[in-house]
């Protein structure tokens, strides 16, 4: 990670100053909640959850795989807040990857034209942020001792 979650992050204080409403969720938990949602028979409601606030936040899109099922209830948000909500995306992913992410390229290629029809990409590479840290840390430690 090298400061992805931090500009999102900023983004939403920003937003949530001028007014918005935000929430905020890591894209396993979102998924994990939808599949409870939906074995629970409330996968409407919780949907209502992802789609209420004007700007959602998801953090680590492609930190884990998802399976084609857990794929499509993503969809499903992201098709339903399409042209209707803000959403910022955190990923270590390349756009070429979220096949993989999502199990399926045509179900990967489906919601990036909903996700780039409108947006600002904002791709940062570089070292990580929390590791750089840690390294100067350990260097000055060792030049301690």
């Amino acid at each position: 990670m090298v400061g992805e979650r931090h500009i999102a992050v900023a983004l939403a204080v920003a937003a949530c100053r001028a007014g918005y409403s935000i929430y905020f969720t890591s894209l396993d938990d979102m998924v994990r909640n939808l599949k409870a949602a939906e074995t629970a028979g409330r996968l409407t409601n919780k949907l209502g959850t992802y789609l209420r606030a004007s700007v959602l936040v998801v953090d680590e899109v492609g930190y884990q795989p998802l399976e084609r099922a857990e794929a499509n209830l993503v969809f499903q948000v992201i098709s339903k807040r399409y042209e209707k909500g803000s959403i910022i995306l955190t990923s270590n992913k390349t756009f070429s990857e979220w096949g993989q992410v999502f199990g399926d390229e045509v179900l990967a290629t489906s919601i990036l034209a909903r996700l780039l029809h409108h947006c600002e990409v904002i791709s940062i590479n570089g070292p990580s942020y929390r590791l750089k840290n840690r390294l100067k840390a350990i260097e000055r430690e060792n030049d301690v001792a």
